[in-house]
């Protein structure tokens, strides 16, 4: 099931993570970069994207990099999770990022750079391409 945390309306296409972000530690706020090795993403950018993965992790200075990273125009232009933490929660509602929470079945259907969208506030539906 499908729960908006932020609303909004996107259509992108998705980056997907199987790992967690820590966003404070993860992603260079001027260039949106995933800066660790030891991350499925490392060296992606989340600029632009629809930014899937299963949750964030970290500190609550993390929402102030979420902040950041949308500030310099690096951020995604959406982010969907199984789970959202605090630190993401606060830093979406922040930045203005739409921020949605799906299931795990939801979560295994999306495929990194599938196109998707949603808007929602005309619907409650998730639309692949």
């Amino acid at each position: 099931m499908k729960k908006v945390l932020v609303s909004g309306k996107v259509e992108g296409i998705v980056l997907k993570s199987e790992n967690s972000i820590n966003f404070l530690g993860t992603v260079d706020k001027k260039t949106g970069i995933i800066s660790d090795r030891n991350h499925d993403l490392f060296e992606k950018s989340v600029k632009d994207t629809i930014l899937v993965f299963p949750s964030g992790v970290g500190s609550s200075v993390g929402a102030y990099t979420i902040y950041s990273i949308k500030s310099n125009n690096t951020a995604p232009l959406a982010m969907i999770c199984q789970k959202a933490d605090l630190t993401v929660a606060t830093g979406c509602a922040l930045a203005n990022i739409p921020l949605i929470t799906i299931s795990d079945e939801e979560f295994s259907s999306i495929k990194n750079g599938m196109k998707l969208s949603f808007d929602t506030d005309s619907s409650n539906q998730i639309h692949y391409q």
